[in-house]
C-alpha cells in the first residue's frame, strides 16, 4: 500500500469508528448533525472548543492526556465527547499532526483505547482486525 492509500485508508478508518463508536456509546444513529451539537458535549466539565482550541495549537498530546485524565469512562455522553475529539484529530491534516508530535495512526489508536476504557472490546476488536489487514 502506498502512503497516500495508507492515510486515506487510516483517515476512513478512523471516522468509520468515530462513527460507530458515538452509535454504540449513546444507543442511536450517528450524524454529521451531531458535530452541529457538539456544545453539549463536555469533558468533566470542559467543553471541546478547549480541546479543539489545544488541537488547533499544536498542543495535541497535552489535549489528549487532559482528555483521558479528567474523563468518567462510565458516563456516555463525555465518552461521546471524547470521540468527538479524536474524530477532529483525526480530521487534522498529515503535515499538521506530524509536525506537532503526532499522527492519524495515535489517534486511531487512542481512540481504541478509549473504546476499551469505556467496556466496548467488542467494537475496538473489528477496527483492531481491520487496521491489521490493511
Amino acid at each position: 500500500m502506498h502512503y497516500n492509500d495508507e492515510k486515506d485508508y487510516l483517515m476512513r478508518m478512523m471516522k468509520e469508528a468515530a462513527r460507530v463508536l458515538f452509535s454504540v456509546v449513546l444507543g442511536k444513529q450517528y450524524t454529521q448533525v451531531e458535530l452541529e451539537k457538539e456544545a453539549k458535549y463536555q469533558v468533566s466539565g470542559k467543553r471541546l472548543d478547549s480541546y479543539r482550541e489545544m488541537i488547533d495549537q499544536g498542543n495535541i498530546n497535552e489535549a489528549e492526556n487532559m482528555l483521558l485524565e479528567d474523563i468518567d469512562y462510565n458516563n456516555n455522553k463525555e465518552v461521546a465527547a471524547a470521540i468527538l475529539v479524536y474524530q477532529y484529530i483525526g480530521e487534522k491534516d498529515e503535515a499538521f499532526l506530524r509536525g506537532n508530535g503526532y499522527s492519524r495512526e495515535e489517534a486511531l489508536d487512542g481512540l481504541k483505547h478509549l473504546a476499551e476504557l469505556a467496556g466496548y472490546q467488542e467494537v475496538c476488536d473489528v477496527f483492531g482486525a481491520e487496521v491489521g489487514n490493511q
